[in-house]
Parts: structure tokens; C-alpha cells; sequence
């Protein structure tokens, strides 16, 4: 609990009471590999802050295939939020890449603190607007060759590159796992 509270601190001052409060609002949460945290066509109904682990954001295209869009690791909030603002349906999945521990806060403690905590809004608003951000980043573009990507991706996650699997990676650059193989060969 202690990385999400200097977590939040980041975006505004909270006394000892407040930090206590959000503290008992927050549920531990243990998930395992390929488990999901919202998925496509239900409503989210959880905003989390991963202690442990990594979990990405992903959705079908209309040809069936997966497109893996963001990853979230340690230190970082996770919700679908737009959808969980509107409480409505997703159309994204966000699935965990390896075994996770989170602290979680329904929607009624989420709006709770809103309530209670004078000066909880604008902290909020600065965490959601920075999750938002790195989910909506834009994936790697397309026009780039995939060397270039892989290379970006290896600057924006390398802490990631040896912690999730290879087809996740591929997905996200648009490549098959077969020229994400050459491309990590001819790099080294």
C-alpha cells in the first residue's frame, strides 16, 4: 500500500486521516496470469493500482484477430475508465501477462472518497488523466518499419521486454512472432 499512497501523493497533498481512509477503502487483489480485470461487454466495476506485475489492454479487430493496445506495470493505475465513469459496456479486455497483486476500490469507494476527502477530486482527475494517457497511447505506427518500433517499444517498456511473452509483443507492434524473432536476432 505504501507505493500507491507516494503514488497518489505525486498528484497532491493528503493528511495522515485521508491516507487511512483510502487505505480502508482499497481491497488486495490477487490475479493470476491471463486473468482478467474487465473484459469486453460487461461493465467495469473496479478502478486498481498494480503493486505486482504487468497487464494489458487489448480488443479484437474485425478480422478476429487480438491487438494488444497498451501495458500496464507496477506503480500504475488500471481501469477502463471511460466506461467505468459512463457504467457502461467495454469493448476492450484488460488482461494480466503474469500473476498480479493490486489494490482495488469499487465504484461506491471510488465515489466515497470523492465525497469524504476535500481535495480527493483534482488528485483524482491527475491520476485518471495520466492512466488515460497510457492507454490511449498511440501503438507503434504503422508506417514505421518494425525494427523501429520494436526499438520504441524497447525505450517506452524496458523493464517489459523480458517479462511478457513474445506473442504480446508482437501483437502490439503489428508484427508476427516470427519477424519480432528476426528483429530481436539482428538487434543483438
Amino acid at each position: 500500500m505504501e507505493e500507491m499512497i507516494a503514488y497518489f501523493l505525486k498528484f497532491g497533498t493528503l493528511t495522515k486521516q485521508q491516507i487511512e481512509l483510502i487505505v480502508s477503502k482499497g481491497q488486495i487483489l490477487e490475479l493470476k496470469k491471463e486473468d482478467y480485470f474487465s473484459e469486453a461487454g460487461k461493465i467495469p466495476r473496479q478502478v486498481g493500482f498494480v503493486i505486482e506485475g504487468v497487464i494489458r489492454g487489448c480488443y479484437y479487430n474485425n478480422k478476429g484477430e487480438e491487438i494488444t493496445r497498451c501495458f500496464i506495470n507496477e506503480n500504475s493505475l488500471v481501469c477502463d475508465y471511460v466506461n467505468f465513469e459512463a457504467n457502461t459496456v467495454s469493448s476492450e479486455y484488460i488482461q494480466t501477462i503474469t500473476d498480479c497483486r493490486l489494490v482495488v476500490f469499487s465504484r461506491k469507494e471510488w465515489e466515497e472518497l470523492s465525497l469524504i476527502i476535500a481535495g480527493w477530486d483534482p488528485i483524482k482527475n491527475k491520476m485518471v488523466q495520466l492512466c488515460m494517457h497510457q492507454k490511449s497511447r498511440k501503438g507503434p505506427v504503422i508506417s514505421q518499419d518494425a525494427t523501429t518500433r520494436y526499438l520504441e517499444f524497447m525505450e517506452n517498456y524496458p523493464l517489459l521486454v523480458n517479462r511478457i511473452p513474445l506473442s504480446n509483443i508482437a501483437s502490439y507492434l503489428g508484427v508476427t512472432q516470427q519477424s519480432l524473432s528476426r528483429i530481436r536476432k539482428n538487434i543483438r
